[in-house]
């Protein structure tokens, strides 16, 4: 379990992210166009899972957005946004925003992806929803680099990943 926290106040998660050099753990979940999606879908190529409670949120959506315009400029890469919001919303904010160089995921099924990669809220107002994380993969979807954001309202360092991105 790890702790970080929300305006200060501290909040648990269902475990620990997955260890850098490891296989990522593979999961299912919502595009918006309502299909299955799972990690063996991008295999080949780089992936940035870059996750948050909320697209709806100030800090969420600018993750969303920087991502967007940094994948543009990054080769045999995939930028994933994982929440547990309803496909529909993330599509909405996508398609408001002219977002198309990120792929919109939803855990909202079963929530499997959140416990098996460890950042499922288990106590405090975001019980159940996902802690703002970054992990960044390799094509063989080993983990090259993950940040667990300490205070939820705070973005991730973009820098970091974008540079776990270019190590190889």
């Amino acid at each position: 379990m790890a702790t970080v926290t929300f305006h200060g106040d501290p909040i648990q998660t269902s475990g620990t992210l997955p260890k850098v050099g490891t296989k990522a753990p593979d999961f299912k979940l919502t595009s918006t166009d309502l299909k299955t999606k799972s990690l063996s879908d991008y295999s080949g190529r780089k992936v940035v899972l870059n996750i948050f409670p909320s697209v709806d949120t100030g800090t969420c959506a600018k993750s969303v957005r920087q991502f967007n315009e940094e994948a543009s400029e990054l080769d045999n890469t995939k930028v994933l946004c994982i929440s547990k919001d309803l496909p529909f919303a993330l599509n909405r904010f996508c398609g408001a925003e002219g977002l198309n160089n990120v792929i919109s995921l939803s855990d909202y099924k079963d929530g499997s992806f959140g416990k098996n990669y460890g950042l499922t809220f288990t106590n405090g107002p975001l019980e159940a929803l996902l802690s703002r994380c970054v992990v960044v993969l390799d094509e063989k979807g080993i983990v090259k680099y993950t940040e667990q954001v300490q205070e939820i309202a705070d973005e991730p360092n973009y820098k970091a990943a974008l540079e776990a991105l270019m190590d190889e």
